[in-house]
């Protein structure tokens, strides 16, 4: 193949890209992902329904924690906050822009759908339909740089659903019992957490700025122990997206009477 040169010295190259694998495919499937989980998220937040399993303590993610006056009886662990807004304003919409802005502004996630929705670019070595470029310096995208202060909110909701699959421990007479639920909401906030730790973030707040990490022996341990995370960090966004929506799914159906909780004992 020849290509004549520019000034630049580069080739000019009329196709858009010289590759023949698919690498449609990987921007395609993300698009699908975050597409059908914005949209049962849209689905359950307005639906305001079936979020709560009075019998076994389950409640659905997307309404923890639930601070609202139109939160069923049982489910407002930590008070009502807010006054009942009706149906355009759910008692989710009082916590979800800081979950959302969380994972929203995550340095993955930002990829994810940079190449999925704006193809910005789609793939490496495939030019991306845009003129220009302009970076993340100009509104809105100069609001990712608030990812550090919603990686902050996010520490205490990942404590609150902590605290939620501590009191699914709870069995069908009062006492201690063990579900299929309790089981999901344990594997959901663990994965939660290993998602929250292994952000950027983290990993710098924790030991980004020491100069002589031995004379911090403490907080390099952590640092080795996040960056191990944070190696991972992909993967885990997904776990946990997929984690939390299935989490909410089978709460829902229990709570609407679809699926009856699998109860290991009591």
């Amino acid at each position: 193949m020849t290509a004549s040169t520019g000034p630049t010295g580069r080739a000019r190259i009329e196709a858009r890209t010289l590759r023949t694998d698919r690498w449609w495919l990987s921007p395609l499937l993300t698009a699908a992902g975050l597409t059908a989980f914005v949209v049962y998220g849209l689905v359950r937040t307005f639906s305001n329904a079936n979020y709560w399993v009075p019998q076994y303590n389950y409640l659905a993610p997307f309404y923890s924690p639930c601070l609202s006056d139109a939160c069923v009886e049982g489910a407002a662990h930590f008070g009502r906050w807010f006054p009942d807004l009706g149906w355009l304003i759910t008692p989710p919409l009082f916590v979800l822009p800081f979950v959302l802005g969380f994972r929203f502004t995550c340095y993955y996630y930002r990829k994810a759908y940079y190449r999925s929705f704006w193809l910005s670019p789609p793939a490496c070595a495939v030019a991306e339909p845009h003129a220009k470029y302009t970076g993340e310096r100009r509104f809105p995208l100069v609001m990712q740089n608030l990812h550090r202060y919603f990686f902050y909110a996010a520490i205490p909701v990942a404590g609150v659903l902590t605290y939620d699959a501590v009191i699914a421990f709870k069995g069908a007479d009062g006492g201690v019992g063990v579900g299929l639920g309790t089981l999901i909401m344990v594997v959901n906030v663990a994965l939660i957490w290993a998602y929250t730790l292994s952000c950027h973030s983290c990993r710098h707040i924790v030991g980004g700025k020491l100069t002589h990490f031995s004379r911090h022996p403490v907080r390099y341990r952590l640092w080795t122990t996040i960056s191990k995370l944070n190696g991972k960090h992909m993967q885990l966004a997904w776990a946990s997206l997929i984690s939390v929506g299935l989490t909410d799914l089978y709460v829902a159906l229990v709570a609407s009477g679809v699926l009856t909780d699998l109860r290991l004992f009591n």
